[in-house]
C-alpha cells in the first residue's frame, strides 16, 4: 500500500515565491528590452526635436512618471489624474472664497430669521462676540439678505449711509447711499432677478442682479459718538417689498446684533466645497463663468447634480481644502507683491490702493490680480467702485500689518507700540482694530471692543497732537488709556483705518510708524 505524500507548505511556499519571482523578471526583462528597443529607420522617418517628445522615466515633484513611447503606465494615470483633481480643488478654493463667504453670511442673517424680512442691525456697535471678516467698531452695521426668486424686489435705502449690493458671487450689483446714485439721500431700487422680461417701470433706481441671492449691507455713522440716530434712521427707513407692492407690504423685522454670537466666516476644509456647491445649484450657470464651472464639475460640483464625491474624490478634496486654506493664508499674512506696500522697508499694505490702475474687480489692464482677490475676500468682504475711489475728505482708506517692525509676526504675549505723528490726516476720525489671525475677526480678548481710535472717550492725545497706542497682554503703566489688549498663545494683525483721509495721506507726506516692540 502506498504511503500518502506529505507536503510542507514553507516548502511549496519558497517554490511558489520563487515561480513568481522567476515570472516577474522574466517580464521585466521583456519590458526594459522593449523599451531599449530602438525602432527601425522607416522610409518616412525624419529627426524629431526632443523637446516635442516624452522620455520613458521623467523625474517630477509626484514622483517617477513612467512612458512607453509616450504612453503612461496605469501607475502614471493614477498618479497624474490624483494630481489633477487635487489641483482643481486647491484652484477652486482660492477662487470661489467669495462665493462661500456669501453661503457663510446668508447662514448667519438667516439665523436671526427669513430672507427679505430680517435685518441685523447692530445698534450698540459690533463687539468681537460676532465673527465677521475684519468688521470695526467703529460702524453701525446693518446686514440683509435679499432673495429674487419670487421676482423683482424694491428696496427703501436710508440717507447718509455707504450702502452695497453684492450678488452671490460676491460681485458688486449697485450701490447705495453716499457713493450710490441716490446721492446720500436714501431711494428706491428696484432690484431684477436673473433673466427678467418683463415690465419695468419708471419711478425706480434699477439694477439688474445675475444671481437670485444678494447681500444688501450698509454702515452708518456715529453722531457724536452716539449709534442711535444711525440705527433709528435705518429702522424708519428701510423698507423691501416686492414690485407692484408699496411700503405697506415690507415685512422686515430689525434684529440688534450687537453683543450676539453668530458666525458669518466660511468653512477652511471639506465643508468649504459643499459650501459651494449651495451657490452653483440655486444659481443660473451664466452667472459664473464656463472656466470656474469646469473646474468645478470635474470635482463633482454641477448644477442639477448631487455632490456625493466617493472616497477617493473626498480625501484629495479634503488635502485641496487644507492646502487652499494654507496658501491662502500665505498670500494673506505674507503678501509676496512689493507694489501692495505702501512705504519703503514698510508692513504696511494694502492690495488695492497698492496696485495703481487696477479697479474694484482686482483688474489691471485685463489681467486679473489672482493674489490680491484671494488675499481681499479671505480677509474681508464687500466689493464696491467705492474701494479705488480717491475722495479727499470723504470715503475711508485703510492701511493693514501683519507683522511688527523687525518682520516678525506679532504675539500676544509681547509688548507692541504704534506711533501716530502729528496732524493725523483725516477730516471725520481714525480707528485702530486688533484681529484674530484664526478668523479674520475682532479678537476676542477682555475688552468688549478691541480697538483704539480718536472717537474713544478718554484715548490721551500728546501736546504736538500724535497719537501712541500701546498692544499686549497687560496695560503698560501710565498708558493704560491707549492701550489694547493681546491674547498670550494667539497670534493677531491690525488694521489702520483712516474716516475721511486727507491728501497727506495719499501723498506719503504722512506716515505711521511700525508695529515696534516694546522691549
Amino acid at each position: 500500500m502506498n504511503k500518502p505524500t506529505i507536503y510542507r507548505m514553507d516548502i511549496v511556499m519558497k517554490a511558489t515565491r520563487r515561480h513568481i519571482l522567476a515570472a516577474a523578471l522574466a517580464g521585466l526583462l521583456a519590458v526594459t528590452a522593449a523599451h531599449a528597443q530602438t525602432a527601425p529607420k522607416m522610409k518616412m522617418t525624419t529627426d524629431i526635436p526632443p523637446e516635442i517628445t516624452t522620455p520613458d522615466t521623467v523625474e517630477t515633484r509626484l514622483g517617477t512618471l513612467r512612458f512607453f513611447d509616450g504612453f503612461p503606465d496605469a501607475a502614471t494615470v493614477q498618479k497624474v489624474y490624483d494630481n489633477l483633481d487635487f489641483q482643481r480643488g486647491v484652484q477652486a478654493f482660492l477662487t470661489c472664497v467669495p462665493g462661500a463667504s456669501q453661503v457663510a453670511i446668508r447662514h448667519g442673517i438667516r439665523s436671526f430669521g427669513p430672507d427679505n424680512q430680517t435685518v441685523v442691525l447692530f445698534e450698540n456697535l459690533m463687539d468681537s462676540k460676532s465673527l465677521f471678516l475684519t468688521a470695526n467698531t467703529e460702524s453701525v452695521y446693518a446686514w440683509s439678505w435679499l432673495n429674487l426668486k419670487d421676482g423683482p424686489m424694491v428696496i427703501e435705502t436710508p440717507p447718509n449711509v455707504l450702502g452695497v449690493i453684492d450678488d452671490f458671487w460676491f460681485r458688486n450689483v449697485i450701490d447705495f447711499g453716499l457713493v450710490g446714485p441716490d446721492k446720500g439721500k436714501g431711494g428706491k431700487f428696484l432690484i431684477l432677478p436673473p433673466g427678467y422680461k418683463g415690465e419695468i417701470p419708471a419711478g425706480y433706481i434699477v439694477a439688474h442682479s445675475p444671481t437670485f441671492n444678494n447681500l444688501v449691507f450698509w454702515r452708518g455713522s456715529l453722531v457724536n459718538g452716539d449709534p442711535k440716530p444711525a440705527a433709528e434712521s435705518t429702522k424708519k427707513t428701510f423698507r423691501v417689498y416686492p414690485l407692484g407692492k408699496d411700503a405697506g407690504a415690507s415685512k422686515v423685522t430689525f434684529v440688534n446684533g450687537s453683543g450676539k454670537e453668530m458666525n458669518t466666516i466660511h468653512a477652511n476644509d471639506f465643508t468649504f466645497y459643499e459650501e459651494i456647491n449651495q451657490v452653483v445649484q440655486e444659481e443660473p450657470s451664466d452667472a459664473m463663468d464656463p472656466e470656474t464651472l469646469g473646474a468645478l464639475a470635474y470635482i463633482g460640483i454641477e448644477k442639477g447634480k448631487p455632490f456625493a464625491p466617493d472616497a477617493r474624490m473626498k480625501q484629495i478634496l479634503t488635502d485641496a481644502a487644507a492646502v487652499g486654506n494654507a496658501t491662502a493664508r500665505a498670500i494673506t499674512f505674507d503678501f509676496r507683491h512689493k507694489e501692495a506696500y505702501l512705504y519703503p522697508n514698510s508692513a504696511w499694505h494694502n492690495i488695492v490702493l497698492g496696485f495703481e490702475g487696477a479697479d474694484y474687480t482686482l483688474v489691471r489692464n485685463g489681467v486679473r490680480l489672482l493674489d490680491s482677490r484671494t488675499y481681499y475676500f479671505y480677509y474681508a468682504t464687500i466689493q464696491t467702485p467705492a474701494m479705488v475711489m480717491k475722495m479727499v475728505g470723504a470715503g475711508s482708506q485703510y492701511l493693514m500689518s501683519f507683522k511688527d517692525g523687525d518682520g516678525q509676526r506679532l504675539d500676544g504675549s509681547k509688548n507692541y507700540r504704534v506711533h501716530l505723528p502729528p496732524n493725523i490726516p483725516v477730516k471725520n476720525f481714525w480707528s485702530l482694530v486688533v484681529y484674530d489671525n484664526q478668523t479674520r475677526s475682532m479678537l476676542q480678548t477682555d475688552q468688549q471692543f478691541p480697538s483704539m481710535g480718536s472717537q474713544r472717550k478718554g484715548i490721551v492725545t500728546n501736546p504736538d497732537t500724535s497719537v501712541d497706542v500701546y498692544f499686549g497682554p497687560t496695560a503698560p503703566a501710565g498708558h493704560e488709556a491707549n492701550w489694547v489688549q493681546t491674547v498670550p498663545g494667539k497670534g493677531w494683525n491690525l488694521i489702520l483705518r483712516l474716516y475721511g483721509p486727507l491728501e497727506p495721506f495719499f501723498d506719503k507726506t504722512w506716515r505711521p510708524s511700525e508695529i515696534e516692540l516694546v522691549k
